[in-house]
Protein backbone atom coordinates (compact mmCIF):
# COMPACT_ATOMS: atom_id res chain seq x y z
CA UNK A 1 0.00 0.00 0.00
CA UNK A 2 3.30 2.21 0.64
CA UNK A 3 4.51 1.30 -2.53
CA UNK A 4 1.46 2.60 -4.61
CA UNK A 5 1.07 5.67 -2.91
CA UNK A 6 4.51 6.38 -3.13
CA UNK A 7 3.99 5.86 -6.80
CA UNK A 8 0.87 7.38 -6.64
CA UNK A 9 2.40 10.75 -5.73
CA UNK A 10 5.57 10.71 -7.92
CA UNK A 11 3.28 10.39 -11.30
CA UNK A 12 1.12 13.25 -10.13
CA UNK A 13 4.15 15.19 -9.13
CA UNK A 14 5.82 14.35 -12.60
CA UNK A 15 2.57 15.31 -14.35
CA UNK A 16 2.48 19.00 -12.24
CA UNK A 17 5.49 19.25 -13.15
CA UNK A 18 4.87 18.84 -16.86
CA UNK A 19 1.69 20.54 -16.99
CA UNK A 20 3.85 23.73 -15.79
CA UNK A 21 6.00 23.25 -18.23
CA UNK A 22 6.26 26.45 -20.49
CA UNK A 23 5.54 26.63 -24.20
CA UNK A 24 8.83 28.42 -25.78
CA UNK A 25 8.81 29.62 -29.91
CA UNK A 26 10.60 26.71 -30.35
CA UNK A 27 8.88 24.27 -29.06
CA UNK A 28 5.52 25.86 -30.37
CA UNK A 29 7.44 25.16 -34.02
CA UNK A 30 8.80 21.72 -33.59
CA UNK A 31 5.38 20.52 -32.38
CA UNK A 32 4.03 22.09 -35.24
CA UNK A 33 6.58 20.60 -37.36
CA UNK A 34 6.09 16.92 -35.84
CA UNK A 35 2.40 17.29 -36.25
CA UNK A 36 1.40 19.11 -39.37
CA UNK A 37 -0.75 17.25 -41.39
CA UNK A 38 -0.04 19.54 -44.80
CA UNK A 39 3.63 18.51 -43.86
CA UNK A 40 3.31 14.90 -43.52
CA UNK A 41 1.61 14.48 -46.87
CA UNK A 42 4.38 16.76 -48.73
CA UNK A 43 6.96 13.77 -46.76
CA UNK A 44 4.93 11.04 -48.49
CA UNK A 45 5.09 12.77 -51.49
CA UNK A 46 8.89 13.18 -51.10
CA UNK A 47 9.21 9.25 -50.44
CA UNK A 48 7.03 8.42 -53.45
CA UNK A 49 9.73 11.11 -55.62
CA UNK A 50 12.43 8.98 -54.13
CA UNK A 51 10.12 5.63 -55.36
CA UNK A 52 10.60 7.16 -58.96
CA UNK A 53 14.03 7.68 -58.66
CA UNK A 54 14.90 4.09 -57.92
CA UNK A 55 12.18 3.12 -60.77
CA UNK A 56 13.97 4.79 -63.08
CA UNK A 57 17.64 3.44 -62.04
CA UNK A 58 16.15 -0.21 -62.11
CA UNK A 59 14.69 0.83 -65.72
CA UNK A 60 18.09 0.14 -67.30
CA UNK A 61 18.51 -3.29 -66.25
CA UNK A 62 18.09 -6.38 -68.76
CA UNK A 63 14.56 -7.91 -68.08
CA UNK A 64 14.23 -11.10 -67.37
CA UNK A 65 10.96 -13.52 -67.90
CA UNK A 66 10.49 -17.36 -67.62
CA UNK A 67 7.62 -18.88 -69.30
CA UNK A 68 5.80 -22.39 -69.76
CA UNK A 69 2.53 -23.49 -71.51
CA UNK A 70 1.15 -27.29 -71.54
CA UNK A 71 -0.48 -28.26 -74.24
CA UNK A 72 -3.18 -31.04 -74.97
CA UNK A 73 -3.65 -32.41 -78.76
CA UNK A 74 -6.48 -34.12 -80.45
CA UNK A 75 -6.41 -35.97 -83.42
CA UNK A 76 -4.21 -35.94 -86.50
CA UNK A 77 -1.17 -33.09 -85.99
CA UNK A 78 1.97 -32.94 -86.17
CA UNK A 79 4.44 -33.78 -83.02
CA UNK A 80 6.10 -30.67 -82.47
CA UNK A 81 9.18 -32.40 -81.87
CA UNK A 82 9.75 -35.23 -84.30
CA UNK A 83 8.06 -33.57 -87.09
CA UNK A 84 5.87 -36.49 -87.53
CA UNK A 85 2.33 -36.64 -88.43
CA UNK A 86 0.03 -38.76 -85.72
CA UNK A 87 -3.42 -38.93 -85.40
CA UNK A 88 -2.57 -40.20 -81.16
CA UNK A 89 -3.63 -37.93 -78.96
CA UNK A 90 -0.51 -36.22 -77.18
CA UNK A 91 0.41 -33.51 -74.62
CA UNK A 92 3.71 -31.56 -74.68
CA UNK A 93 5.08 -28.65 -73.03
CA UNK A 94 7.29 -25.58 -73.86
CA UNK A 95 9.73 -23.90 -71.28
CA UNK A 96 11.30 -20.72 -72.02
CA UNK A 97 13.71 -18.19 -70.39
CA UNK A 98 14.00 -15.05 -71.53
CA UNK A 99 16.07 -11.57 -71.08
CA UNK A 100 16.07 -8.05 -72.97
CA UNK A 101 18.30 -5.48 -72.44
CA UNK A 102 18.58 -1.50 -74.02
CA UNK A 103 22.05 -1.08 -75.50
CA UNK A 104 21.15 2.44 -76.64
CA UNK A 105 17.64 4.63 -76.43
CA UNK A 106 19.33 8.22 -77.45
CA UNK A 107 20.29 8.25 -73.67
CA UNK A 108 16.74 8.32 -72.41
CA UNK A 109 17.45 6.24 -69.59
CA UNK A 110 19.96 8.17 -68.35
CA UNK A 111 18.60 11.18 -68.42
CA UNK A 112 15.17 9.82 -66.81
CA UNK A 113 17.43 9.11 -63.99
CA UNK A 114 18.92 12.42 -63.40
CA UNK A 115 15.32 14.20 -64.17
CA UNK A 116 14.04 11.96 -61.17
CA UNK A 117 17.38 12.52 -59.07
CA UNK A 118 15.95 16.28 -59.79
CA UNK A 119 12.36 15.82 -59.09
CA UNK A 120 13.80 14.49 -55.73
CA UNK A 121 15.65 17.13 -54.40
CA UNK A 122 13.00 19.44 -55.47
CA UNK A 123 10.57 17.42 -53.50
CA UNK A 124 12.54 17.92 -50.91
CA UNK A 125 12.98 21.30 -50.97
CA UNK A 126 9.29 22.05 -51.45
CA UNK A 127 8.91 20.02 -47.87
CA UNK A 128 11.36 22.96 -46.33
CA UNK A 129 8.88 25.97 -47.88
CA UNK A 130 6.50 24.18 -46.55
CA UNK A 131 7.84 23.79 -42.84
CA UNK A 132 8.74 27.74 -43.63
CA UNK A 133 5.27 28.70 -44.09
CA UNK A 134 4.23 26.98 -41.23
CA UNK A 135 7.07 28.49 -38.80
CA UNK A 136 6.18 31.75 -39.99
CA UNK A 137 2.50 30.98 -39.15
CA UNK A 138 3.26 29.52 -35.73
CA UNK A 139 5.85 33.09 -35.15
CA UNK A 140 2.97 35.33 -35.68
CA UNK A 141 0.02 33.36 -33.91
CA UNK A 142 3.15 33.19 -30.95
CA UNK A 143 3.30 36.91 -31.43
CA UNK A 144 -0.49 37.23 -31.08
CA UNK A 145 -0.67 35.80 -27.55
CA UNK A 146 1.98 37.63 -26.16
CA UNK A 147 0.76 40.77 -27.18
CA UNK A 148 -3.00 39.21 -25.78
CA UNK A 149 -1.33 38.73 -22.47
CA UNK A 150 0.24 42.20 -22.18
CA UNK A 151 -2.92 44.03 -22.75
CA UNK A 152 -4.45 41.50 -20.07
CA UNK A 153 -1.65 42.54 -17.82
CA UNK A 154 -2.58 46.07 -18.55
CA UNK A 155 -5.89 46.10 -17.99
CA UNK A 156 -5.20 44.40 -14.96
CA UNK A 157 -3.00 47.46 -14.27
CA UNK A 158 -5.59 49.63 -14.79
CA UNK A 159 -7.94 48.24 -13.38
CA UNK A 160 -5.70 48.28 -9.88
CA UNK A 161 -5.25 51.66 -10.16
CA UNK A 162 -8.55 52.53 -10.58
CA UNK A 163 -9.43 50.63 -7.52
CA UNK A 164 -6.85 52.35 -5.69
CA UNK A 165 -8.05 55.70 -7.07
CA UNK A 166 -11.68 54.79 -6.07
CA UNK A 167 -10.77 54.42 -2.26
CA UNK A 168 -9.22 57.70 -2.10
CA UNK A 169 -12.02 58.96 -3.72
CA UNK A 170 -14.43 57.98 -0.79
CA UNK A 171 -11.79 59.62 1.27
CA UNK A 172 -12.56 62.54 -0.15
CA UNK A 173 -15.63 62.41 -0.66
CA UNK A 174 -16.49 62.07 3.20
CA UNK A 175 -14.17 64.73 4.29
CA UNK A 176 -15.94 66.94 1.67
CA UNK A 177 -12.78 67.72 -0.68
CA UNK A 178 -15.07 66.29 -3.54
CA UNK A 179 -18.06 65.51 -4.47
CA UNK A 180 -20.49 62.31 -4.05
CA UNK A 181 -20.76 62.53 -7.99
CA UNK A 182 -16.85 61.73 -8.04
CA UNK A 183 -17.43 58.65 -6.21
CA UNK A 184 -20.15 57.24 -8.96
CA UNK A 185 -17.98 58.63 -11.74
CA UNK A 186 -15.11 55.95 -10.62
CA UNK A 187 -17.40 53.75 -9.79
CA UNK A 188 -18.10 53.68 -13.61
CA UNK A 189 -14.64 53.64 -14.97
CA UNK A 190 -13.87 50.87 -12.36
CA UNK A 191 -16.81 48.82 -13.87
CA UNK A 192 -15.71 49.78 -17.88
CA UNK A 193 -11.94 48.58 -16.98
CA UNK A 194 -13.04 45.34 -15.32
CA UNK A 195 -15.19 44.78 -19.02
CA UNK A 196 -11.79 45.54 -20.78
CA UNK A 197 -10.15 43.68 -18.38
CA UNK A 198 -12.90 40.38 -19.68
CA UNK A 199 -12.58 41.60 -23.07
CA UNK A 200 -8.94 41.31 -23.32
CA UNK A 201 -8.99 37.74 -21.44
CA UNK A 202 -10.68 36.87 -23.54
CA UNK A 203 -9.00 37.70 -26.51
CA UNK A 204 -5.92 35.81 -25.30
CA UNK A 205 -7.63 32.89 -24.99
CA UNK A 206 -9.09 32.86 -28.41
CA UNK A 207 -5.17 34.10 -29.57
CA UNK A 208 -4.19 30.94 -27.44
CA UNK A 209 -6.47 29.16 -29.26
CA UNK A 210 -5.59 30.24 -33.12
CA UNK A 211 -2.14 29.02 -31.79
CA UNK A 212 -2.85 25.73 -30.05
CA UNK A 213 -4.91 24.50 -33.56
CA UNK A 214 -1.70 25.53 -35.61
CA UNK A 215 0.75 23.51 -33.68
CA UNK A 216 -2.29 20.83 -33.72
CA UNK A 217 -2.07 21.25 -29.87
CA UNK A 218 -5.41 19.44 -28.79
CA UNK A 219 -4.99 20.07 -24.75
CA UNK A 220 -4.24 23.79 -24.17
CA UNK A 221 -5.95 24.33 -21.53
CA UNK A 222 -2.79 24.72 -19.11
CA UNK A 223 -0.78 25.75 -22.00
CA UNK A 224 1.37 28.65 -20.13
CA UNK A 225 3.57 30.62 -23.16
CA UNK A 226 6.75 31.62 -22.11
CA UNK A 227 7.40 35.11 -22.37
CA UNK A 228 10.89 36.87 -23.50
CA UNK A 229 12.47 40.14 -22.84
CA UNK A 230 10.99 41.99 -25.62
CA UNK A 231 13.01 45.10 -24.68
CA UNK A 232 16.17 42.57 -25.15
CA UNK A 233 14.76 41.73 -28.54
CA UNK A 234 14.62 44.65 -29.82
CA UNK A 235 17.85 46.15 -28.16
CA UNK A 236 19.44 43.53 -30.67
CA UNK A 237 17.68 43.89 -34.07
CA UNK A 238 19.69 45.12 -36.74
CA UNK A 239 18.74 46.23 -40.11
CA UNK A 240 20.12 45.37 -42.51
CA UNK A 241 19.52 46.91 -46.45
CA UNK A 242 17.36 45.27 -48.84
CA UNK A 243 20.18 44.41 -51.23
CA UNK A 244 22.38 43.09 -48.54
CA UNK A 245 19.35 40.75 -47.27
CA UNK A 246 18.25 39.41 -50.82
CA UNK A 247 21.90 38.30 -51.39
CA UNK A 248 21.71 36.44 -48.54
CA UNK A 249 18.34 34.89 -48.92
CA UNK A 250 18.92 33.87 -52.92
CA UNK A 251 21.41 31.25 -52.04
CA UNK A 252 19.41 29.38 -49.15
CA UNK A 253 15.76 30.27 -49.13
CA UNK A 254 13.56 27.33 -50.83
CA UNK A 255 11.48 29.05 -52.94
CA UNK A 256 14.47 30.32 -55.11
CA UNK A 257 16.35 27.15 -55.19
CA UNK A 258 12.76 24.97 -56.11
CA UNK A 259 12.08 27.17 -58.76
CA UNK A 260 15.87 26.83 -60.22
CA UNK A 261 15.41 22.81 -59.84
CA UNK A 262 12.27 23.05 -61.56
CA UNK A 263 14.33 24.43 -64.61
CA UNK A 264 16.79 21.81 -64.34
CA UNK A 265 14.26 18.83 -64.69
CA UNK A 266 12.39 20.66 -67.50
CA UNK A 267 16.30 20.77 -69.01
CA UNK A 268 16.23 16.83 -68.69
CA UNK A 269 13.27 16.21 -69.66
CA UNK A 270 13.85 17.89 -73.15
CA UNK A 271 16.81 15.85 -73.66
CA UNK A 272 14.53 12.77 -72.49
CA UNK A 273 12.12 13.86 -75.72
CA UNK A 274 15.14 14.27 -77.92
CA UNK A 275 16.00 11.21 -77.17
CA UNK A 276 13.45 9.93 -79.52
CA UNK A 277 14.51 10.64 -82.37
CA UNK A 278 17.69 8.43 -82.03
CA UNK A 279 17.39 4.58 -83.05
CA UNK A 280 16.93 2.18 -80.11
CA UNK A 281 19.01 -0.66 -80.34
CA UNK A 282 17.89 -3.92 -78.01
CA UNK A 283 20.08 -6.76 -77.66
CA UNK A 284 17.59 -10.50 -76.40
CA UNK A 285 18.93 -14.10 -75.15
CA UNK A 286 16.20 -16.24 -74.81
CA UNK A 287 16.73 -20.28 -73.74
CA UNK A 288 14.02 -22.94 -74.17
CA UNK A 289 13.25 -26.34 -74.22
CA UNK A 290 10.07 -28.79 -74.26
CA UNK A 291 8.57 -31.85 -74.14
CA UNK A 292 6.00 -34.24 -76.28
CA UNK A 293 4.50 -37.65 -74.93
CA UNK A 294 4.89 -38.80 -78.42
CA UNK A 295 9.01 -38.69 -77.99
CA UNK A 296 9.29 -42.66 -77.59
CA UNK A 297 12.99 -44.58 -77.09
CA UNK A 298 13.79 -47.88 -78.95
CA UNK A 299 14.45 -50.45 -76.08
CA UNK A 300 14.96 -53.19 -78.76
CA UNK A 301 14.09 -54.89 -82.05
CA UNK A 302 13.02 -59.14 -83.27
CA UNK A 303 13.78 -60.06 -86.05
CA UNK A 304 10.93 -61.66 -87.69
CA UNK A 305 10.50 -65.26 -90.46
CA UNK A 306 10.92 -64.62 -93.80
CA UNK A 307 8.78 -63.94 -96.36
CA UNK A 308 8.59 -64.63 -99.90
CA UNK A 309 7.80 -60.80 -101.28
CA UNK A 310 9.06 -61.28 -104.93
CA UNK A 311 11.32 -62.99 -107.89
CA UNK A 312 14.60 -61.38 -109.15
CA UNK A 313 16.97 -62.91 -111.56
CA UNK A 314 20.84 -62.86 -111.50
CA UNK A 315 23.52 -61.89 -113.78
CA UNK A 316 23.23 -65.65 -115.42
CA UNK A 317 19.52 -65.46 -115.66
CA UNK A 318 18.68 -67.62 -112.64
CA UNK A 319 15.37 -66.74 -111.34
CA UNK A 320 15.95 -66.20 -107.46
CA UNK A 321 13.36 -65.77 -104.66
CA UNK A 322 13.34 -62.63 -102.47
CA UNK A 323 12.03 -62.93 -98.74
CA UNK A 324 11.37 -59.45 -96.70
CA UNK A 325 12.09 -60.08 -92.96
CA UNK A 326 9.74 -57.99 -90.33
CA UNK A 327 11.37 -56.63 -87.38
CA UNK A 328 9.11 -55.66 -84.44
CA UNK A 329 10.30 -53.04 -82.46
CA UNK A 330 9.70 -52.30 -78.57
CA UNK A 331 9.26 -48.45 -77.08
CA UNK A 332 9.09 -46.70 -74.01
CA UNK A 333 8.11 -42.90 -73.66
CA UNK A 334 11.59 -41.13 -73.48
CA UNK A 335 12.04 -39.47 -70.20
CA UNK A 336 11.42 -35.90 -69.23
CA UNK A 337 15.06 -35.10 -68.42
CA UNK A 338 16.30 -36.26 -71.45
CA UNK A 339 14.08 -34.48 -73.61
CA UNK A 340 14.79 -31.39 -71.88
CA UNK A 341 18.43 -31.29 -72.50
CA UNK A 342 18.09 -32.58 -75.99
CA UNK A 343 15.03 -30.19 -77.17
CA UNK A 344 17.20 -27.58 -75.55
CA UNK A 345 17.39 -24.61 -77.74
CA UNK A 346 19.70 -21.34 -77.23
CA UNK A 347 19.39 -17.71 -79.24
CA UNK A 348 20.75 -14.54 -79.04
CA UNK A 349 19.38 -11.51 -81.60
CA UNK A 350 19.90 -7.96 -81.53
CA UNK A 351 16.87 -5.42 -82.50
CA UNK A 352 17.76 -2.26 -84.25
CA UNK A 353 14.47 0.18 -84.42
CA UNK A 354 14.96 3.46 -86.42
CA UNK A 355 12.54 5.81 -85.98
CA UNK A 356 11.49 7.00 -89.70
CA UNK A 357 7.56 8.51 -88.95
CA UNK A 358 5.77 8.25 -86.04
CA UNK A 359 2.85 11.01 -86.53
CA UNK A 360 5.60 13.77 -85.41
CA UNK A 361 5.12 12.68 -81.83
CA UNK A 362 9.32 13.27 -81.08
CA UNK A 363 8.71 16.32 -82.65
CA UNK A 364 5.64 17.53 -80.77
CA UNK A 365 6.95 16.55 -78.00
CA UNK A 366 10.23 18.92 -78.08
CA UNK A 367 8.52 21.27 -79.00
CA UNK A 368 6.52 21.09 -75.72
CA UNK A 369 9.19 20.32 -73.54
CA UNK A 370 11.12 23.52 -75.27
CA UNK A 371 8.27 25.65 -73.84
CA UNK A 372 8.32 24.05 -70.53
CA UNK A 373 11.77 25.17 -69.98
CA UNK A 374 11.39 28.39 -71.20
CA UNK A 375 8.19 29.17 -68.88
CA UNK A 376 10.39 27.49 -66.17
CA UNK A 377 13.32 30.19 -67.01
CA UNK A 378 11.14 32.41 -66.46
CA UNK A 379 9.66 31.35 -63.24
CA UNK A 380 12.87 31.40 -61.72
CA UNK A 381 12.90 34.94 -62.53
CA UNK A 382 9.49 35.70 -61.44
CA UNK A 383 11.07 33.93 -57.91
CA UNK A 384 13.47 36.14 -57.27
CA UNK A 385 11.64 39.14 -58.13
CA UNK A 386 8.59 38.19 -56.32
CA UNK A 387 11.15 37.39 -53.55
CA UNK A 388 13.28 40.79 -53.85
CA UNK A 389 10.10 42.89 -53.84
CA UNK A 390 8.44 40.81 -50.35
CA UNK A 391 12.34 41.78 -48.72
CA UNK A 392 11.64 45.33 -49.54
CA UNK A 393 7.89 45.44 -48.82
CA UNK A 394 8.86 43.75 -45.31
CA UNK A 395 12.35 46.05 -44.95
CA UNK A 396 9.85 49.50 -45.51
CA UNK A 397 7.31 47.73 -42.67
CA UNK A 398 10.42 46.89 -40.21
CA UNK A 399 11.74 50.61 -40.89
CA UNK A 400 7.83 51.78 -40.26
CA UNK A 401 7.47 50.02 -37.84
CA UNK A 402 10.18 50.59 -35.82
CA UNK A 403 9.73 54.81 -36.49
CA UNK A 404 6.09 53.92 -35.45
CA UNK A 405 7.67 52.15 -32.08
CA UNK A 406 9.96 55.46 -31.17
CA UNK A 407 6.79 57.80 -31.57
CA UNK A 408 5.22 55.86 -28.97
CA UNK A 409 7.33 55.52 -26.58
CA UNK A 410 7.36 58.96 -26.50
CA UNK A 411 3.62 58.93 -26.27
CA UNK A 412 3.69 57.03 -23.58
CA UNK A 413 6.28 58.80 -21.26
CA UNK A 414 4.60 62.18 -22.38
CA UNK A 415 0.91 59.93 -21.75
CA UNK A 416 2.84 58.79 -18.16
CA UNK A 417 3.66 62.27 -16.81
CA UNK A 418 0.24 63.64 -17.76
CA UNK A 419 -1.76 61.28 -16.09
CA UNK A 420 0.40 61.37 -12.91
CA UNK A 421 -0.07 65.21 -13.11
CA UNK A 422 -3.53 64.96 -13.49
CA UNK A 423 -4.20 62.33 -10.71
CA UNK A 424 -2.41 64.95 -8.12
CA UNK A 425 -4.22 67.70 -9.48
CA UNK A 426 -7.42 65.43 -8.45
CA UNK A 427 -6.82 64.23 -5.42
CA UNK A 428 -6.31 68.16 -4.54
CA UNK A 429 -9.85 68.59 -5.82
CA UNK A 430 -8.31 71.18 -8.57
CA UNK A 431 -9.85 69.01 -11.48
CA UNK A 432 -13.18 67.10 -12.41
CA UNK A 433 -13.35 63.26 -12.84
CA UNK A 434 -13.76 63.56 -16.65
CA UNK A 435 -10.51 65.28 -16.79
CA UNK A 436 -8.88 62.55 -14.81
CA UNK A 437 -10.64 59.70 -16.65
CA UNK A 438 -9.32 61.56 -20.21
CA UNK A 439 -5.61 61.65 -18.76
CA UNK A 440 -6.21 57.72 -17.73
CA UNK A 441 -7.63 56.57 -20.57
CA UNK A 442 -5.51 58.84 -22.68
CA UNK A 443 -2.76 56.97 -21.29
CA UNK A 444 -3.83 53.41 -21.56
CA UNK A 445 -4.20 53.92 -25.43
CA UNK A 446 -0.48 55.20 -25.54
CA UNK A 447 0.31 51.83 -23.74
CA UNK A 448 -1.38 49.61 -25.89
CA UNK A 449 -0.01 51.67 -28.79
CA UNK A 450 3.63 50.93 -27.69
CA UNK A 451 2.75 47.61 -27.28
CA UNK A 452 1.46 46.72 -30.61
CA UNK A 453 4.12 48.95 -32.26
CA UNK A 454 6.69 46.57 -29.85
CA UNK A 455 5.63 42.93 -31.60
CA UNK A 456 5.17 44.61 -35.00
CA UNK A 457 8.59 45.69 -35.15
CA UNK A 458 9.67 42.62 -33.33
CA UNK A 459 7.89 40.30 -36.15
CA UNK A 460 8.99 42.07 -38.83
CA UNK A 461 12.53 42.19 -37.97
CA UNK A 462 12.35 38.59 -37.08
CA UNK A 463 10.74 38.00 -40.97
CA UNK A 464 14.44 39.96 -42.19
CA UNK A 465 16.18 37.61 -40.35
CA UNK A 466 14.28 34.48 -41.11
CA UNK A 467 15.45 35.36 -45.10
CA UNK A 468 18.60 35.55 -44.36
CA UNK A 469 18.30 32.02 -42.76
CA UNK A 470 18.58 32.94 -39.13
CA UNK A 471 15.94 30.96 -37.20
CA UNK A 472 13.23 32.20 -34.69
CA UNK A 473 14.51 31.71 -31.82
CA UNK A 474 13.39 33.87 -28.30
Amino acid sequence: MKKFLLLLCLMLFASGIFAQEKWSLQRCIQHALDNNIQIKSQEYNTKIQDINLQKAKYGILPGLNIGANENLTFGRNVDPYSYEFSTDNFHSANFQLSSSLTLFSGLQQYNTIKKAEIDLEAGKTNLELTKNNIILAVASAYLNVLYALDLVEIAEQQKEITELQLERTEKLVVSGSLPVQSKFDIQAQLANEELNFVNYQNQYNFALLSLAQLIELDEFANMEILKPDVDKLIGESVLLSPEQIFYEAENHLPQIKYAELNYLSSQKALQVSKGAYYPRLTMSAAYGSGYSSLTKLINGVNLGNPVLSGFATDNGGNILDVYQYSFDYSYSNKAFSDQIKENASTSVGFYLNIPIFNGLQARTNVNSSKLYLQQSKLQVEQAKKDLFKEIQQSWADAVSALKKLDASQKAVEAGNLSFEYTQKRYEQGLVNITDYNVAKNNFNLTQIEMLKAKYDFIFKQKILDFYRGVNFNF
